[in-house]
């Protein structure tokens, strides 16, 4: 029989310290764990030790990286099936390291057996990360669910609602984070032009004044600047979403600017 040991000890553990994603992130180290066991090898703690601080980073990006994981997994089966391109964007928004891709390969393929029971892992995200850090998880799992030739089916956008509420994200900060993913909403007047889409991304009204303008601009510049999110327990693997939402965001205060003759 295989030892169980290890799955067991590291789940309790990792739900007393941090809850579900906790629980998760237990299983995983215990399972590598007892892989050693069995294997004979009496360095297991610390190829364990080692292997931990490769792939949780610290408590807050081990949170954060179990939560889009298990989000992610999960979303993707909303409409019954997941595909390879939804996978494919999944290693996009979170960039895998070598050394981490069975491990969480094998994560992925556990969660996905059923969208059911994400709320608790959402909830624990809510109550761990700012709103910023909250919104950069939104806008990775609207990159996943559009990923395939059918974009965001009605499960899916379910699920993303679903979400965005336990984010405590309303109507207007939903639509909001998907413009800022370069996503458009089925069932939404779509951007008629680019004077449209940039007020949306920067969540401004067209008639806002320039003052008003130049604070959201500012004000989103804090918020989202990649270093200030890694600061704040986002892994440094998701830069490359960060980046591409900060270009979105100054793209869009460019072309508002040109528009309205700001200098």
């Amino acid at each position: 029989m295989k030892p169980i040991a290890g799955k067991v000890m590291g789940s309790i553990l990792g739900l007393a310290a941090a809850g579900p994603l906790g629980g998760a992130l237990g299983f995983i180290i215990g399972h590598v764990h007892d892989l050693h066991r069995e294997s004979g090898n009496d360095n297991a703690w610390s190829s364990l030790s080692g292997y931990y601080n490769d792939f949780a980073g610290n408590v807050q990006q081990a949170t954060f990286t179990m939560g889009v994981i298990v989000l992610g997994a999960k979303m993707a089966k909303a409409d019954g099936r997941v595909t390879r391109a939804e996978i494919a964007a999944f290693k996009r928004v979170f960039q895998v390291k070598p050394a981490q891709e069975a491990m969480i390969g094998r994560l992925f393929d556990q969660a996905r057996q059923s969208a059911q029971g994400f709320e608790p892992y959402a909830f624990q995200l809510a109550q761990t990360f700012p709103r910023s850090v909250l919104e950069e998880i939104l806008g990775g799992l609207f990159i996943i669910a559009a990923a395939d030739s059918a974009g965001l089916s009605p499960a899916e956008m379910q699920f993303l609602r679903r979400v965005g509420g336990i984010f405590n994200f309303d109507a207007n900060d939903f639509s909001r984070a998907a413009a800022r993913a370069g996503i458009h909403l089925p069932g939404t007047e779509k951007p008629r032009n680019e004077t449209q889409e940039s007020y949306a991304i920067l969540g401004l009204r067209e008639e806002a004044s320039v003052e008003e303008i130049k604070i959201a601009y500012r004000a989103l510049i804090r918020e989202h600047h990649p270093d200030k999110l890694v600061a704040q327990g986002m892994p440094p693997e998701f830069i490359a979403t960060a980046n591409e939402k900060m270009k979105r965001i100054n793209v869009a205060y460019d072309a508002v600017c040109k528009m309205r003759g700001i200098k």
